[in-house]
């Protein structure tokens, strides 16, 4: 690529994308730059076909790259970057869905796409910049790629949209929203959300079209420099010939898809007529060398079949399981499946089947971050953690289990991202939480079943939730001939990969925690986004009443299983008191009370067991070494040490005091063992705390005072006293 650079003043803040100067051996090559973020995203695209290749062979790399903040893996062991952390498969995963649409039907050379991070400057986030470079790498260079598209993030802070967010905004703010899109169309949109109205959502869309079209026009500019002309590549699409005879067998197919039957069902029947069209190409081309009958017919009726369900619903709204459009599935959940779990539930919706259970764990289970983005010396921990398992049982097909793919990984965050808003905070609920969903049956949104599971396990596992989160997903059928259009609610599988749109909305009654919008066409209205919201929130209504009818608040108690926290709140300075040098004190207190104990730099003390005695003998002993000793103060403490002035009595772990000789007894005394030894338990009260913190007790103050008699008359003030450590000090108190 030849050289060519444009620039933009995006939000307030410097953004520019350039071609010409870096790895000039991939077919298209971008630097782009937004601030101090800098991202390299190339294109290169492979000049055969892989045999076999039923569909489109689009790999997108988003590669972290440690030292684009400054940053050495925290590992003793391995400082080479490894498997891309979940943060980079999601960044990947929003520039696929950006760009798949756009390539042209039926394309089946290999293209890869890599976004490399530079340099990240805390400020602003690289996946926006990646996939406007991205559009750039595909757009200006050879390869068909029918873009450009632009992508724009859009907060929300005190009420108030923000164009292109830093990170603090997007911490305080109540929206997280990324759109990608054309001029005129979007493309992809993703958000998390804290419960903002389905209206509010639709401005934030229109918001992020102005910078939009800013962004797509100074794409433009670069692409007319460049002026590239476009390579060859292999489509694999069906003979003409071959689809118009295909294309005659529509009601034979009609009688196998459309009915109240199983998944299974359908698909078997769908088969059989599948194998008899398939047989009767054959035939009629067995002469033709030219057209291999078989390859050409099973393309045709992949044809054939979306052709029918699009009909079908554009004319007359009848969909394959004749539900209205409107209409969800049946829905039906149970919660307290598992017994030694601490909360599980089972969500059914259709034939899709969510089992979720609920991990309760102490603050040092949380999950320690150490990704690009991980900002801070030890980066940053996590403390809701929710996975999702799809084996191959859940659609009756053999899958070697193996860890998990990046859709696995999408759908567990998009889940997570949807209950996460409504979890207590740490201070209120000091828990870690490890929800794992397992996907037990699918026939379409298996996210959306996750997202409703998760909400029922921690309710059953008592978690006090602010919200119940329901989740739905949206379809759409859209000619864009004539721009008609219809939007289906709670889509299944059939539906899904024969639609146009595949829309998840979650949240609450009161409103959304997150989306996710992919489309299979070249773009969507905010009209027709707005109408599936909308739709969304209907089915939304009705899957949220079925599942509080099965339990509608969180449980008063926790299950007998997980393990208790408490929470108390000491003084930062004091933290090394309860540590102990090397970790000899802190460990002392796990072994002899069994409890686990986190600590805070804040000052935030957190002990977990199920065991209520070890659990407050092990309060009790942070107390008494944090705790501030007081003038007036009793305590029944153990004598330590004895001297020939006094005895030192241990008031609390760690904290003593001397109780001098004459404050023994009222009458005058010889020496300190005719009143006690050590070992002994001892009255005290502190009379007074010097200028040094020593402490200085009294055990005759708490005694009767003798009428008449002898009193020990020594005079108060004898100077310093010595200990056998060389230095106790401290005067005897006044009466």
């Amino acid at each position: 690529m030849k050289k060519a650079k444009v620039e933009l003043d995006l939000a307030g803040k410097p953004f520019s994308m350039e071609t010409g100067e870096l790895a000039m051996q991939a077919n298209g090559s971008v630097l782009a730059k937004l601030g101090d973020t800098v991202v390299l995203v190339t294109a290169v695209m492979g000049k055969t076909v892989r045999e076999g290749m039923d569909y489109f062979p689009l790999l997108v790399d988003y590669e972290e790259r440690l030292y684009a903040a400054g940053k050495i893996k925290g590992s003793r062991f391995i400082k080479r970057e490894g498997r891309a952390t979940d943060e980079a498969i999601l960044s990947g995963r929003l520039i696929d869905r950006s760009l798949r649409p756009l390539f042209p039907d039926g394309m089946r050379n290999d293209v890869q796409v890599v976004a490399t991070i530079l340099s990240v400057d805390e400020i602003n986030d690289p996946d926006i910049v990646a996939i406007n470079a991205a559009s750039v790498a595909l757009t200006a260079s050879d390869i068909p790629f029918e873009g450009p598209i632009a992508a724009m993030r859009v907060g929300r802070v005190d009420g108030k949209f923000v164009a292109n967010p830093n990170y603090q905004d997007r911490e305080q703010g109540d929206l997280d929203l990324v759109v990608s899109g054309t001029d005129e169309h979007i493309m992809m949109v993703e958000a998390g959300a804290k419960q903002i109205t389905e209206s509010d959502m639709v401005q934030a869309i229109k918001f992020a079209q102005t910078y939009l079209k800013q962004l797509y026009k100074l794409q433009q500019g670069i692409i007319k420099q460049l002026a590239v002309p476009k390579a060859e590549a292999t489509y694999v699409l069906p003979d003409k010939d071959v689809l118009a005879e295909v294309l005659k067998s529509q009601p034979q197919l009609e009688k196998a898809l459309y009915g109240t039957f199983s998944k299974e069902t359908r698909e078997n029947q769908v088969e059989a007529v599948k194998k008899e069209i398939v047989a009767a190409i054959v035939e009629s081309y067995k002469d033709n060398k030219e057209i291999n009958g078989e390859k050409h017919a099973k393309m045709a009726f992949d044809k054939l079949l979306k052709k029918t369900i699009r009909k079908n619903i554009l004319e007359k709204e009848q969909r394959v399981d004749m539900r209205a459009l409107d209409v969800t599935r049946p829905v039906s959940c149970q919660v307290g499946v598992l017994p030694r779990t601490h909360g599980s539930a089972l969500f059914n919706r259709g034939e899709t089947q969510i089992l979720t259970t609920v991990t309760l764990g102490s603050s040092g289970d949380a999950q320690i971050l150490d990704g690009m983005e991980d900002f801070g010396v030890d980066g940053t921990t996590k403390r809701y953690i929710h996975h999702y398992n799809f084996p191959g049982f859940s659609v009756g097909e053999v899958a070697p289990i193996r860890g998990p793919g990046r859709r696995e990984i999408g759908h567990g965050a998009l889940a997570e991202r949807a209950v996460e808003v409504v979890i207590p905070e740490k201070e209120k609920f000091p828990y870690t939480l490890r929800l794992v969903s397992e996907a037990l049956g699918s026939n379409g949104s298996t996210s959306m079943g996750s997202t409703c599971g998760s909400t029922l396990a921690l309710m059953d596992a008592g978690v006090p939730i602010e919200a119940m989160i329901g989740g739905v997903a949206m379809g759409l059928i859209l000619d864009p001939e004539s721009g008609k259009y219809k939007v289906l609610t709670d889509i299944q599988g059939i539906e899904d990969g024969n639609g146009d749109m595949d829309f998840k909305v979650t949240g609450s009654e009161k409103g959304i925690t997150a989306m996710q919008m992919d489309n299979k066409t070249k773009g969507l209205t905010v009209e027709i986004l707005d109408k599936a919201l909308m739709q969304a929130r209907d089915g939304r209504m009705h899957i949220l009443d079925v599942m509080k009818k099965t339990i509608s608040a969180p449980r008063a108690e926790m299950s007998p299983l997980a393990p208790r926290i408490e929470t108390m709140q000491i003084n930062p300075e004091k933290i090394r008191d309860v540590i102990g040098t090397g970790g000899k004190i802190i460990n002392k207190i796990i072994a002899e009370t069994g409890v686990k104990i986190d600590i805070e730099d804040s000052g935030l003390v957190m002990v977990a067991s199920n065991n209520a005695e070890g659990m407050k003998k092990a309060l009790d002993w942070i107390h008494n070494l944090t705790r501030e000793i007081k003038i007036g103060e009793v305590f029944k403490g153990k004598v330590n040490r004895i001297m020939d002035f006094g005895a030192f009595v241990e008031l609390t772990p760690g904290h003593d005091g001397l109780c001098h000789i004459s404050e023994l007894a009222w009458h005058r005394i010889g020496k300190v063992e005719d009143v006690v030894k050590v070992g002994d338990e001892l009255e005290v009260k502190v009379v007074e705390i010097d200028h040094m913190g020593r402490i200085n007790l009294s055990h005759k103050i708490l005694l009767p005072r003798p009428e008449g008699g002898s009193f020990d008359d020594r005079p108060h003030d004898r100077g310093p006293r010595r200990d056998d450590h060389g230095g106790r000090g401290g005067f005897r108190p006044r009466h």
